[in-house]
C-alpha cells in the first residue's frame, strides 16, 4: 500500500495488529468481544515538535517500528480499506524491540 498521508508535527500514522481471533481454549470471539489492540507498526512518522528557537527535534520512532500505545488514544481513520491510528509520539508508551 503506497501511503499518501504524511503526519505534521510530532504525529505518527500507526497500523494496529489484529487481535486474537481464537483464545487459547478454541473459543473464536466475534468482534464484538475482541480487545482493542494496542500494538501496531508505525506507517509514517512527522518530522517532530519544534523547540522555541523554531528547529525540529527528532522523533524516538520511525516507519517500521512496532509500538506499543495507550489503549483508547489517538483518532481512528480508514484508508483503502484499512483501519489505521493517528497519535502523537506522547501516546506511545514503548518500541518493541525484536
Amino acid at each position: 500500500m503506497a501511503l499518501s498521508l504524511k503526519p505534521l508535527g510530532n504525529r505518527v500514522i500507526v497500523e494496529p495488529s489484529e487481535a486474537e481471533e481464537v483464545t487459547a481454549g478454541g473459543i473464536v470471539l466475534p468482534d464484538t468481544a475482541k480487545e482493542k489492540p494496542q500494538r501496531g507498526t508505525v506507517l509514517a512518522a512527522g518530522p517532530g515538535e519544534r523547540d522555541d528557537n523554531g528547529k525540529y527535534i527528532p522523533m524516538d520512532v520511525k516507519a517500521g517500528d512496532v509500538v506499543l500505545y495507550a489503549k483508547y488514544s489517538g483518532t481512528e481513520i480508514k484508508l483503502d480499506g484499512k483501519k489505521l491510528l493517528i497519535l502523537r509520539e506522547s501516546d506511545l508508551l514503548a518500541i518493541v524491540e525484536k
